[in-house]
């Protein structure tokens, strides 16, 4: 099993989108990229934090390679937006890719040259090495499944989870 941690704005959306994807076993919405120990959902919107909200993927890299995961990301965000998702602005919804091992940063570099061919515009996903990765409150964690029927998920959710279905099919569970 290997670990990567993946920001690309509300990571309730992120958590949906890669919980159904064939060999991604855990997805924990979190905070990294940050400097304030065991932050929580209002210590991001304080000034000087420097969190972002993430989702944390364990993944099997002979069921799904991190190269594919890392082009199914990229595809169900913007990361053509600094700091911003949709209505969701501010750099706790920045685009960043946080690598748990050396050797993915190579396979990061490789998936944004390619993605730099899908996007007009320039990427702006911050890449480095995870320092910590702090889980979220039980609230935040598997939003959708637990709230589906609200706004939010209706309006936002499910239109990028209806993006994954027609563009990633096989590599879905559900």
């Amino acid at each position: 099993m290997e670990t990567i941690v993946l920001g690309g704005g509300c990571f309730w959306c992120i958590e949906a989108a890669l919980r159904r994807v064939r060999g991604v076993s855990e997805v924990v919405s979190g905070y990294a990229g940050g400097h304030i120990p065991n932050p929580d959902y209002y210590d991001l919107h304080r000034s000087g934090v420097d969190h972002a909200e993430v989702v944390q993927v364990q993944f099997d890299p002979v069921v799904i390679s991190l190269h594919d995961l890392l082009v199914i990301f990229f595809t169900i965000h913007d990361p053509t937006t600094f700091h911003r998702q949709g209505a969701d602005v501010g750099p706790i919804y920045r685009s960043m890719v946080l690598f748990t091992k050396p050797d993915q940063e190579e396979v990061i570099q490789q998936v944004m040259t390619e993605m730099t061919e899908v996007y007009d515009d320039p990427l702006t996903t911050e890449v480095r090495a995870l320092q910590d990765f702090w889980p979220a409150e039980e609230r935040h964690r598997q939003y959708y499944e637990n709230h589906e029927n609200q706004p939010y998920c209706q309006i936002v959710i499910a239109p990028k989870l209806g993006k994954l279905r027609a563009k990633f099919a096989e590599y879905l569970v559900d």
